[in-house]
């Protein structure tokens, strides 16, 4: 199980892709590629350069409100 730092929700499921790419690119380790969960999400996991450990989730019943 990996213990989260911080989440980021994100409002379309492509949008993870780009997220832990975007990470990739500036330096952080990418714990788990984005995949789809056992609960229908789809997210990813990425370490930033200091060491906090992100969750990059698409929940498609979590409606977000811009």
């Amino acid at each position: 199980m990996i213990k989260v730092t911080s989440k980021i929700n994100i409002q379309h499921q492509e949008e993870v892709e780009q997220v832990i790419e975007e990470a990739r690119n500036t330096g952080a380790t990418i714990i788990t590629e984005p995949h789809k969960a056992f609960w229908g999400g789809y997210s990813g996991y990425f370490q930033d350069p200091d060491g906090h450990l992100w969750e990059v989730v698409w929940n498609p019943d979590l409606v977000i409100k811009e």
